[in-house]
């Protein structure tokens, strides 16, 4: 039986981890507690197919004020926030761990706002790490208005995506891209759920899959995701960069 956890902290991996390890041909087990379960990982990764070499990756998540969920959201984050107040980064190369003024970030949203943030341990941060070499990946968050519903629409839920390095040619590289969704973060934890529920169970018409230790990304169809994300009213949109 396939297991997907979307609500752990980067901490708690270890029951996952040893389960592995002592039965590695048991099951496939994601580690979906990433940022929406991976909708951050696979759009960034689809970003990072423009470089030839990615040095920094920073990923800032705007939640709506007003998007607050059930009591079951609640209490993950209080969870999370008392049990692991520093946040995980990679700093050239060394994790390490940001916290009090460090801790500290800031970011442009979608509308061009800047927006005072925090650090957050998401392991978004060691996956693109490991996937990218880039030796500087950081996570920060913020609650406020988001930038849908400052120009008069509904709520939404947005993750910024900054990265740099070097194109295809050796060529310095920074983009910057936007991740909406308009119904905010249950729709979009919801979309990464269902296509990896599809993928792990074979509903998606290619075989189960097979037993081993993933994240999201490694499952999850980047141009498919896109697609869907696009269907209920999504986008990966392009921002400039200054």
């Amino acid at each position: 039986m396939p297991h997907l956890s979307i609500s752990s902290g980067i901490f708690e991996i270890a029951p996952e981890i040893a389960t592995y390890m002592h039965r590695p041909d048991a099951a496939p087990i994601v580690l979906g507690y990433e940022w929406m379960a991976g909708a951050t990982t696979v759009a960034t990764l689809r970003v990072a197919e423009a470089f030839s070499r990615v040095h920094d990756i920073r990923i800032s998540a705007l939640v709506d004020e007003q998007d607050t969920g059930g009591p079951t959201v609640a209490t993950d984050f209080e969870h999370l926030n008392r049990m692991l107040p520093a946040a995980m980064t990679r700093r050239e190369g060394v994790y390490v761990w940001r916290e009090g003024e460090e801790a500290k970030a800031r970011f442009r949203a979608v509308d061009g706002r800047d927006i005072e943030a925090g650090g957050f341990s998401s392991i978004e941060v060691v996956g693109l790490a490991a996937a990218t070499d880039a030796p500087n990946v950081q996570f920060d968050m913020a609650i406020g208005l988001s930038s849908t519903r400052r120009q008069g629409g509904p709520m939404s839920t947005e993750i910024i995506i900054e990265l740099a390095g070097e194109d295809q040619k050796g060529k310095a590289l920074h983009t910057r891209h936007g991740l909406i969704h308009p119904a905010g973060t249950a729709p979009l934890t919801g979309l990464s759920v269902a296509l990896l529920l599809e993928r792990l169970l074979g509903l998606d018409g290619q075989p189960p899959t097979a037993p081993g230790l993933y994240f999201p990304y490694q499952l999850l169809n980047a141009a498919t995701y896109l697609q869907r994300l696009e269907q209920e009213g999504g986008e990966l949109r392009e921002l400039a960069v200054e």
